[in-house]
């Protein structure tokens, strides 16, 4: 949870949301955003606060006393924990009323995933019953197949698990091989393959599975009960991190699935796989930020108690820009996460108001801010990596003790750059979507890209920029010209080609990345000041001003890696002096306003924001 750090004021997301222009995914790049539009964590209202205290207290009850029995794979620990979850409604928080469910907001539920994110292997266990193990029945399931099985999924009576996986088909998933016959009698699919890194497998009541009928070339998806028969496993994996999470080889051998049991149409699996995992990488982004938290937390208590040369080694400079670092780029995080979150909530409303039903308006609204969706997974499991590694380095030597909470931390970190579709997969996406849809007329990126470009011709303005964040707003405004400058050049020069120029596609993708997240967390400093008053909200300034400060860095270098390794060597000089102009440096002081920031921590010992 979130609070200025001088007080604890609740207020009204509906009291304080206005009614904001439409906006496309994407379309971040071509307008400027109003903070009166965002959503931002401090709105969370009562109820939504009571179930995150809720969570809270389940973690400290049952997993914060037993991290040992859950990584030494006690048996049937992990299970009984999902069951307590499911009684406590923590299972149930997204699922519609009708079976079972809170139907809970898209927020909401990103809330309780940040909460469960300092679990390590119990988030994975929980992201995968909820998540990509749950949601394919409930978005893409018919009616009979809701009632039959989504009460036993938010209860915690049946364990859910998702086969997608194979051994030759990882990130590229419609090479899966894994076959689908139907029957003589015309009854039952016998399905036959081997499916690999299946979280949940080893206690799994029901799977969804992905496998090809017949000769077809794209997947269908299949709701699979563990006591069809025709199921094996290999042991469970032996893994770097998560230890505590169930992660299986499965083999499927004639196992026979009624007809009735197909999920969506025959042919369909792929685009339920893609959709999916849109609401898993902004989830698992949300349980980035948790782990986050839990790893501050750990890290400023230890730099209070710590010891060194006569003082606590939280009074050293080193260990407070380790510290304000860590909180600064965690803060970001969750402002572009739920402002993402709150984009997607909002289409979701938008296109149930206009006739579409429930189950259809999500899926639109999550294939709309897919490209949102990709950056912050990126965004969030390479901050949490950073967060731990940093944590580590504040412990010293004890950082690399299994005896201290950090080591767990670090390997169960290293996972989330991985699963979800891997961080360079998912960078490739999010450039590829834009383009996608710049071709198909949905965004004006070539037009704005072919002004910026003549905007290049003439002499650079200078404005004077005044007003709280006046100068760091403007900035940002310049790196969205910057980003338009190379990628509008890198589609000129390389067309279809530069989709195989993953290095290029990669650095501008982390440009995109930086301008969204900049934005964002400004954006959320705007807002708070606008609630709670500038002097309340001096260190979320601070942060804010921080971390645009190093975005510009940032972009600054991403934007020179594409310039140079696409462009011919008589544009290079005009590129580069156009980025040089986009991407000036701020004037700031960084090292006390992130010992501002430090320091507000250190005094209250835990991470404050």
């Amino acid at each position: 949870m979130n609070e200025c750090a001088s007080e604890q004021t609740n207020y009204s997301i509906m009291s304080t949301i206005e009614k904001k222009q439409a906006i496309k995914g994407g379309e971040f790049l071509l307008r400027e955003t109003a903070a009166r539009e965002v959503f931002i964590p401090e709105e969370f209202g009562e109820e939504q606060r009571m179930m995150a205290e809720a969570t809270k207290d389940f973690i400290d009850s049952e997993i914060t006393p037993n991290v040992e029995r859950m990584d030494s794979m006690e048996p049937g620990f992990m299970p009984a924990l999902l069951e307590k979850a499911g009684e406590l409604g923590l299972l149930a928080v997204g699922v519609p009323e009708e079976y079972g469910g809170l139907g809970m907001s898209f927020n909401t539920s990103m809330l309780i995933t940040e909460v469960i994110g300092g679990t390590g292997s119990f988030s994975t266990t929980y992201g995968a019953h909820t998540g990509i193990g749950t949601l394919p029945i409930q978005y893409y399931g018919n009616e009979a197949q809701k009632a039959k099985y989504l009460p036993k999924l938010a209860s915690g009576e049946w364990k859910a698990a998702y086969c997608l996986t194979e051994p030759d088909a990882g990130s590229d998933a419609n090479a899966g091989k894994t076959k689908a016959v139907l029957n003589e009698a015309g009854t039952h699919y016998l399905i036959t393959g081997q499916k690999m890194w299946i979280s949940n497998g080893g206690f799994a009541d029901v799977f969804i599975v992905f496998a090809k009928i017949d000769d077809d070339k794209n997947h269908s998806a299949f709701i699979v009960e563990r006591s069809f028969g025709g199921i094996s496993m290999n042991d469970e994996e032996k893994k770097m991190g998560i230890k505590g999470s169930s992660t299986r080889q499965i083999f499927f051998n004639e196992c026979p699935v009624p007809v009735e049991n197909l999920l969506s149409e025959r042919g369909n699996g792929f685009k339920i796989a893609v959709n999916i995992l849109n609401v898993g990488r902004i989830k698992l982004a949300a349980g980035c930020i948790g782990g986050s938290k839990v790893v501050i937390d750990n890290a400023v208590n230890y730099a209070n108690e710590r010891q060194q040369f006569g003082t606590a080694i939280a009074n050293f400079g080193a260990i407070k820009q380790k510290l304000a670092e860590m909180a600064i780029r965690t803060f970001a995080t969750e402002s572009a996460s739920y402002r993402a979150g709150q984009d997607i909530e909002d289409k979701i409303e938008d296109l149930k108001a206009n006739g579409l039903p429930k189950n259809q308006a999500v899926l639109k609204a999550l294939e709309q801010f897919a490209i949102e969706c990709a950056m912050m997974k990126c965004h969030g499991s390479e901050v949490l990596d950073y967060v731990t590694d940093e944590g580590v380095q504040v412990y010293g030597g004890m950082g690399y003790s299994a005896e201290a909470p950090m080591e767990r931390a670090y390997r169960d970190a290293r996972i989330t750059r991985i699963y979800e579709g891997t961080n360079e997969i998912n960078r490739m996406l999010l450039v590829g979507m834009l383009l996608k849809r710049a071709m198909k007329g949905e965004l004006a990126l070539f037009d704005a890209a072919k002004a910026v470009a003549g905007e290049l011709m003439s002499l650079p303005t200078h404005e004077e920029a005044s007003g709280l964040l006046a100068q760091e707003k403007a900035a940002v405004n310049k790196l969205k010209k910057a980003v338009l400058m190379v990628l509008g050049k890198a589609a000129q020069d390389l067309g279809q080609q530069l989709q195989q120029e993953q290095e290029v596609m990669m650095a501008i993708a982390d440009m995109i990345i930086e301008v969204y997240v900049a934005e964002s967390v400004l954006l959320r400093a705007e807002k708070l000041v606008a609630l709670r008053g500038e002097e309340n909200c001096q260190e979320q300034i601070a942060m804010a001003r921080v971390y645009t400060y190093e975005a510009i860095e940032r972009v600054g270098a991403f934007g020179r890696e594409a310039i140079l390794s696409f462009a011919a060597e008589e544009d290079r000089k005009m590129l580069l002096l156009g980025l040089k102009r986009f991407t000036k440096p701020l004037m700031l002081n960084p090292k006390a306003l992130r010992r501002q920031v430090a320091d507000a921590m250190i005094a209250q010992n835990r991470y404050i924001f």
